[in-house]
């Protein structure tokens, strides 16, 4: 996997950084948090991390074809940047997207083109994702989706989207903090 972070940084810093300044900023900040749980990923800690850079550039106005950014990224890391597998299907199923792909009658061309990563994996990115401010810095889970909810609108798709994924936005970020803890008790 070596050289993967060293290939996403710049990739996504040319689709984000000029047209989506703060939603690159958003994407370096979900990257900082994948490497402060590196130790529970073990051999897949720089994978999280390219995965987590990557995740938002579907919304490159160059990508963006369906307008729901998970598949429109992942299709461009499959199909134009040639990326790696397990990049590709975190990226297409970043923080509970196969909820929006079902309010947007998408999922089953989502999950029929990218199988899931494992759980911990997919946790992982959400934990991520849902812990950092659309200016990338940090945040816990309940502001970030009361931000997500009140800049989109409660009656919008994204603004339904976010509170039916709650519960399991809450529950990833659980269960990441749980390993995070058990890793901080081992002895050394």
């Amino acid at each position: 996997m070596t050289g993967l972070t060293e290939w996403a940084y710049p990739l996504t810093e040319s689709l984000l950084a000029e047209s989506l300044p703060r939603r690159w900023k958003h994407s370096v900040g979900v990257a900082e948090r994948a490497r402060t749980i590196a130790p529970i990923l073990g051999a897949d800690a720089e994978l999280l991390e390219a995965a987590a850079v990557l995740h938002d550039i579907g919304y490159a106005p160059d990508l963006a074809k369906t307008g729901f950014h998970p598949l429109d990224g992942a299709r461009y890391l499959r199909d134009v940047a040639d990326a790696d597998e397990r990049v590709v299907h975190l990226v297409a199923h970043h923080s509970c997207s196969w909820m929006e792909a079902d309010a947007r009658g998408l999922r089953e061309e989502l999950e029929a083109e990218f199988p899931r990563e494992s759980a911990e994996l997919n946790d992982a990115l959400c934990y991520c994702d849902m812990s950092t401010t659309p200016d990338g810095t940090p945040t816990n889970p309940v502001d970030r989706v009361n931000e997500i909810a009140g800049r989109y609108g409660p009656d919008s798709l994204i603004g339904k989207f976010i509170r039916r994924a709650e519960p399991e936005i809450l529950s990833s970020t659980s269960r990441v903090l749980e390993r995070v803890a058990a890793v901080k008790r081992q002895p050394i």
